[in-house]
């Protein structure tokens, strides 16, 4: 059995930081959660916060920005599924994260969420602003969950 329990950022990004393949910590969040088994044991997290991309955000809409887990069956979408609600208890309307176009998005399906289309993909580093690219340097797909669809 698996439950949504609370979780800070502190311990969010030391979990991501142990198990997540392509990406590290975040600078900052609205809220964590982390998916524990019947021991305790934390199995999986989700950092919630403002969008990455300036034109997503509008006061509106959150954005998944990490969500991590050991492999542990159907924590992805039980995170997913609570970060949905908390942001919607929140007043947001709009929830959205992106996974890689390799990536199936099968636990993002089983929790309602659906695909809006390609995104990404191109280098952060511009000589106006130099930057060493940390992340994976390919398309990925935005995903989104809004008010409007079924909870």
């Amino acid at each position: 059995m698996l439950y949504i329990v609370p979780c800070t950022l502190d311990e969010a990004n030391e979990f991501v930081k142990q198990h997540h393949r392509h990406h590290g910590k975040v600078q900052g969040y609205k809220f964590a959660h982390a998916v524990a088994d019947d021991k305790g044991e934390i199995r999986g997290v989700a950092i919630t916060g403002r969008p990455v991309a300036r034109g997503l955000d509008d006061g509106w809409t959150l954005e998944v920005t990490r969500l991590c887990t050991d492999g542990t069956k159907n924590a992805c979408s039980m995170l997913y599924a609570a970060a949905w609600r908390t942001a919607r208890s929140l007043g947001y309307r709009r929830l959205v994260t992106y996974i890689l176009d390799s990536e199936s998005g099968v636990s993002l399906k089983a929790s309602g969420w659906r695909c809006v289309g390609q995104a990404g993909g191109r280098p952060w580093n511009h000589k106006s602003r130099p930057r060493v690219d940390k992340h994976p340097l390919q398309l990925k797909l935005r995903w989104e969950k809004t008010s409007d669809e079924a909870a």
